[in-house]
């Protein structure tokens, strides 16, 4: 007789997200014949169907809906499990201070503490967000094991003798332009095609980086100045203009504002270095990885969303 089974579980609750047999085997990475023996299996357990064709795809029986329910909540404590099991054995624990410029909470150090949780539940780290000459001075002074700062082109050449520097993103800048504007639907643009526009740009504060039009534009249109993310992202999705955001923090854009590349060969780019004391201890080190691997994260599904563009 047929058992309930965690896999089981984790493809019947996968199915019931995406309505689709085929969705849910291409993200869990199974054959769809896979997919209909664990289906099979969970429904001679049950002693039920636990799905209804409804068009093209599938809806969930009574009896579906019953073990979809549960399955959220046995699912959420075998990962508990999992999580706490870890942690018997993990020796990085205690306190670390991570500094990082604006444009890198957004997006990539959030990423990275949600997988420090996880793979290091009992360290415990402090974000704080700063310009990069104030970060400098902090990581110095000990008071930060990791700073993260943007560098490369158009940025100040800061002193970095003695850190550590470890690239954790490499990316550009991208255009911000509300959802109606004509650019919106293009994924990619030449400079050329921003001739002409009107920019929102950033007025910087104790040494922040500005950002203004796209760097290798003549003389562009400015129309209004101000300081903080919200207020320029604001403007843009009010149809007011287009600003500069950087390709690490491009997902927090709020609706009704779409990002465009740029292609620009003249534009040598930037990158997001995380930086620490020469011969950091395993709970720096451990947040540089989980940086990294944010990085890489959020590298993957910008690459997804141009090849579903194109």
């Amino acid at each position: 007789m047929s058992e309930l089974t965690l896999t089981g579980l984790r493809v019947v609750r996968e199915i019931a997200l995406t309505g689709s047999f085929t969705a849910a085997a291409r993200l869990l990475g199974y054959t769809q014949p896979t997919i209909s023996r664990q289906v099979a299996a969970m429904e001679a357990a049950a002693g039920a169907p636990l799905f209804v064709r409804a068009g093209r795809g599938v809806r969930l029986s009574p009896a579906g809906s019953v073990v979809v329910e549960h399955a959220g909540r046995i699912l959420a404590g075998v990962e508990t499990l999992r999580q706490d099991l870890a942690a018997l054995d993990d020796r990085v624990a205690g306190r670390v201070a991570l500094g990082a410029f604006p444009s890198a909470t957004a997006v990539l150090a959030p990423l990275a503490l949600a997988r420090l949780r996880v793979d290091h539940p009992r360290l415990e780290v402090a974000l704080t967000e700063g310009p990069t000459p104030t970060l400098l001075r902090q990581l110095r002074a000990g008071r930060l094991a990791v700073a993260v700062i943007g560098a490369g082109a158009g940025l100040p050449d800061y002193d970095l003798a003695g850190l550590d520097q470890q690239i954790v993103f490499a990316g550009g800048l991208c255009v911000a332009a509300p959802a109606g504007h004509r650019l919106a639907g293009a994924g990619s643009v030449s400079v050329a095609e921003l001739t002409g526009e009107t920019w929102i740009a950033g007025e910087g504060a104790g040494g922040e980086p500005q950002f203004g039009a796209w760097p290798t534009l003549t003389d562009p249109v400015i129309g209004h100045v101000v300081r903080g993310w919200p207020a320029r992202l604001g403007l843009v999705a009010a149809g007011l203009g287009l600003c500069l955001v950087p390709e690490v923090a491009a997902r927090s854009i709020p609706a009704g504002v779409v990002t465009v590349d740029v292609d620009d060969p003249s534009w040598l780019g930037r990158m997001v270095v995380a930086l620490t004391a020469p011969a950091p201890g395993a709970e720096a080190t451990a947040v540089v990885g989980a940086l990294r691997r944010a990085g890489e994260d959020i590298r993957l599904r910008r690459d997804e969303s141009a090849h579903q563009h194109g």
